[in-house]
């Protein structure tokens, strides 16, 4: 727990001295008590434990003031808050093995027509953005609430070679860090990556990475180090793999231009059935790294009912809250039980 102002905290300095003060007095009285004749009277009629309770009052009277010294400090605490504020991040694979038609018409398309349901059903004010990533990443929407901004980068992904997952949730991390200043850019230079500290297990970012792919990393950063970067700033990632085991021919919508992905090549011959794997351990072990989750789909009606049950509706953030009511209200009500004890003890004529 910090302070705001920390220097009121020299005032708790006098307690000492006014409990110095409260034995003195007890002492002067002792020398004009009274004497009694018989001390075993006197044991007698001494409630047992009512020497400790006659002291309980200026004990409760000390924790009050302490209490409202620590409230003038202005102590502030680091909570855990629940906000329905999510950005979210989408990073689609656009590798050409999306063009696979085992989920037809193929990967892509039905990979597409399930972000755009997810975006849909998404609560007004929620902010989508989206990554497409094949051998490199690139942010096509930043994070926004305009639905048709959004459709359209949907509607406009465009399939390219190789596959890198892990620059997909860097580029992803670098969209967040855009929004909010509390998530740090991700680093692409290990060695001259300066330190992060990272965040306390539990803590979170209200933004996420949903990452939905086919395939393989082939090239660019190792997605457990992406991973790792991710834990480090709080944003957790979602991974979905998506496909079927036996794969399929390709069909591209001729977006290749008919020649090598057109039917050619890769058309119905040799590659008729390409079957690309998924690296479900990589996927498991992202989401694992960063508190998210692996869904596996094969099918165009799993992949929108993974997107359906996304746990991504609520999130806790990390604020830092003033927290001096508390105690001031805690020394308000130990004043009170102090001077309703002293009362009890000698009331008023």
């Amino acid at each position: 727990m910090e302070m705001i102002w920390p220097a009121s905290l020299l005032l708790l300095g006098a307690l000492p001295l006014l409990l110095a003060l409260y034995l003195w007095q007890l002492r002067r009285r002792r020398r004009y008590a009274v004497r009694y004749s018989s001390l075993t009277l006197l044991r007698e009629a001494i409630i047992p434990g009512s020497r400790w309770l006659r002291h309980l009052p200026f004990a409760l009277f000390l924790a009050a003031l302490a209490a409202l010294v620590v409230a003038m400090a202005r102590p502030v605490a680091v909570v855990q808050v629940p906000t329905n504020q999510t950005a979210i991040i989408l990073a689609i694979d656009i590798s050409r093995s999306m063009c696979a038609t085992d989920i037809p018409p193929n990967r892509l398309a039905a990979a597409e027509a399930a972000a755009l349901q997810f975006i849909q059903r998404q609560p007004a004010g929620t902010r989508i953005g989206v990554v497409a990533f094949a051998g490199f990443a690139q942010l096509v929407q930043a994070p926004t609430t305009d639905l048709a901004a959004l459709e359209a980068a949907i509607d406009g992904l465009t399939t390219g070679r190789g596959t890198a997952i892990g620059t997909g949730i860097l580029e992803s991390l670098d969209a967040i860090a855009a929004l909010n200043t509390g998530v740090a850019p991700s680093v692409r230079d290990l060695d001259a990556a300066p330190p992060v500290e990272p965040r306390p297990p539990g803590a979170y970012a209200p933004e996420v990475i949903v990452l939905l792919t086919d395939g393989v990393t082939t090239t660019g950063t190792p997605p457990l180090e992406a991973a790792r970067q991710a834990s480090e700033r709080g944003v957790r990632v979602y991974t979905i793999g998506f496909g079927t085991a036996g794969g399929g021919p390709f069909d591209c919508g001729g977006q290749f231009g008919g020649g090598q992905f057109g039917g050619g090549q890769f058309g119905g011959g040799q590659f008729g059935g390409f079957r690309r794997g998924i690296d479900e351990e990589t996927l498991v072990q992202v989401a694992q790294l960063t508190d998210g989750e692996y869904f596996a789909a094969s099918s165009a009606g799993e992949l929108q009912e993974v997107f359906a049950n996304l746990p991504i509706t609520y999130t806790t953030v990390r604020e830092t809250t003033e927290v001096s009511a508390g105690f001031a209200a805690a020394g308000a009500i130990l004043a009170l039980c102090a001077v309703g004890l002293a009362l009890l003890r000698s009331p008023l004529p």
